[in-house]
């Protein structure tokens, strides 16, 4: 006797639905997976970039300190001798820029007045009630006490884990941190909006660490370096110190005639500058790579390094005494302040 058969029909139909839900999952997980590699491959190759970059950084910076050496001892060759603040290095890999900035550019945080250290963190943006306090604390952490007990131990021993201040000279000036009322914004400072028509979207606020310096100047500070900050504190009034960096941003005051014109409107601070230091430079050097097209690349390295220059009769004509791997760099102009 004759059967209907049953239609194969929807056994075929749900057959391919289920090939193209594999196909659509597959193709989801071949896409998630290119896309995962794409990213790791370049972060891979930001990271060798950055340490590309780091390696000129130094080997900019090395170069720095032996032109800086070599010219002490070689006066007629012009090559060893900065024009400015700064060296400009250009390697077949990239360029680096060696800012060049004697202590003298900054205060001695183990000698400076408490008017003056006041006045620098008012120009650092710091409230004055605020930098009033800060300014105490620092006086305070650098001052002896008999009893070790001075008006802010009892905050530093109410901290988790608690600590005394020294009441001794600072001996780094990362010992700022443990300070009262200093913040790591305040001490390395912080990018903020720059101001319309700048050619970069941001700008580095400067920090205490570029104002300040256990081998900072007790008397006259170097005019081609010194931070805005340090310029106004020390006396010369807001429109010295935009006539000074608009000066040395267009050509470095190289000796004193050039700096002469600038005393009327250097005010009071005006005996207080100089142009160059004595033997200690922190040298701050800033690193991009070159592209294919011959053009910098955007990313940059910075290091830093402070050195201390001996007489040249010594064996040893120079010693570095700190070395800073990760530092924050100004901007890509050498004369960036």
């Amino acid at each position: 006797m004759w059967m209907p058969t049953k239609s194969r029909t929807p056994a075929r139909g749900t057959a391919l639905l289920a090939v193209l839900w594999l196909s659509a999952a597959l193709a989801t997980i071949a896409i998630s997976l290119a896309d995962t590699v794409r990213g790791e491959a370049e972060r891979s190759a930001t990271a060798v970039d950055g340490l590309r970059s780091q390696h000129l950084a130094v080997g900019g910076l090395r170069r720095a300190i032996l032109y800086l050496d070599w010219g002490r001892t070689h006066p007629e060759t012009p090559r060893f001798k900065p024009f400015g603040p700064f060296f400009v290095f250009d390697f077949p890999e990239g360029q680096t820029v060696v800012e060049v900035i004697p202590e003298t550019a900054k205060f001695n945080i183990n000698t400076v007045q408490h008017d003056d250290l006041f006045h620098l963190l008012v120009n650092l943006g710091v409230d004055p009630a605020r930098a009033q306090e800060i300014a105490a604390a620092i006086v305070d952490w650098r001052s002896p006490s008999p009893d070790l007990h001075g008006p802010f131990d009892g905050f530093y021993a109410s901290l988790h884990p608690p600590y005394l201040a020294p009441h001794a000279n600072f001996q780094e000036v990362e010992e700022l941190l443990s300070v009262r009322g200093i913040t790591p914004d305040l001490f390395y400072g912080a990018w903020q909006t720059a101001p319309a028509g700048a050619p970069q979207p941001l700008a580095l606020r400067t920090g205490l660490a570029d104002c300040v310096s256990v081998f900072g100047s007790t008397g006259q500070f170097d005019v081609n370096t010194a931070a805005p900050a340090v310029l106004a504190s020390m006396g010369v009034p807001p429109e010295g110190v935009a006539a000074l960096i608009q000066q040395r941003r267009v050509q470095p005051f190289l000796k004193p005639e050039d700096l002469a014109p600038f005393a009327q409107i250097a005010g009071p601070g005006f005996p207080r500058l100089r142009i160059g230091g004595f033997t200690m430079f922190t040298l701050r050097s800033t690193a991009r790579l070159r592209l294919v097209n011959g053009q910098l690349s955007d990313l940059r390295r910075t290091v830093a390094a402070l050195v201390k220059f001996a007489p040249p009769s010594n064996e040893t004509s120079y010693h570095i005494l700190r070395w800073y791997d990760t530092v924050v760099g100004q901007a890509s102009s050498p004369n960036a302040t």
